[in-house]
């Protein structure tokens, strides 16, 4: 189903103050909340259920090859290719419902993007370790606009030479932005947990360079 993107433009916009950052230094996180009804958000995630082309992910870990449980795509203005767990994705083209959502991501975060991966976790036991997203095909210290769906999950930052940590739950139909220097000096992550028994979409929007 069709959402009308301008209605969740003007939900957004009636949200106030722009948000502030999560991180108490070397880097900047904006956590915007939902930016869209709660319909809306309940039909997007119909949507990508229905219409992304899903696989489960793959990674090659001390040269063993792994597959996991999460399933991920990866679409793009062209048939890039990204490179990460040492193992490669060529880009899909753009579908309607992801293109729609890229436009509402670069309106309510004032960025532009040219690729989304896609992670889809079943339920709370799939997760991501930490990791930051340094890869050499994204544009250094360029915006990465995480739209969720679905289950809301904690979200966790730690400093690479501190330690201190820093979490957030990321809410349905909800944006948290990562730029500057955040990956540099953060990772970041996304903890398994027993009390999450339904699935969450998360899209991360991204350049490609």
């Amino acid at each position: 189903m069709k959402v009308n993107s301008n209605r969740t433009l003007d939900l957004f916009e009636q949200l106030g103050e722009k948000p502030t950052n999560l991180l108490p230094c070397g880097g900047t996180v904006h956590y915007y909340g939902p930016i869209t009804s709660g319909c809306a958000a309940d039909n997007y995630f119909e949507s990508l259920l229905r219409d992304v082309a899903w696989n489960h992910d793959e990674a090659i870990i001390f040269g063993k090859r792994i597959i996991t449980k999460r399933k991920v795509a990866w679409y793009a203005d062209k048939p890039e290719s990204y490179t990460y767990s040492n193992t490669t994705k060529i880009a899909l083209p753009w579908i309607p419902v992801l293109l729609e959502l890229k436009a509402l991501v670069e309106s309510a975060s004032g960025e532009t993007y040219n690729s989304c991966l896609l992670n889809l976790y079943h339920d709370g036991s799939e997760g991501m370790a930490w990791h930051s997203d340094a890869e050499k095909d994204l544009k250094r210290n360029g915006a990465i606009g995480s739209l969720s769906f679905g289950a809301e999950r904690k979200f966790s930052f730690k400093h690479k030479q501190s330690k201190q940590t820093v979490s957030k739950v990321l809410e349905h139909g909800a944006l948290l932005v990562m730029k500057g220097t955040t990956q540099s000096y953060w990772l970041h992550r996304l903890p398994p947990t027993k009390t999450v028994t339904t699935p969450r979409i998360n899209l991360t929007f991204r350049t490609i360079v």
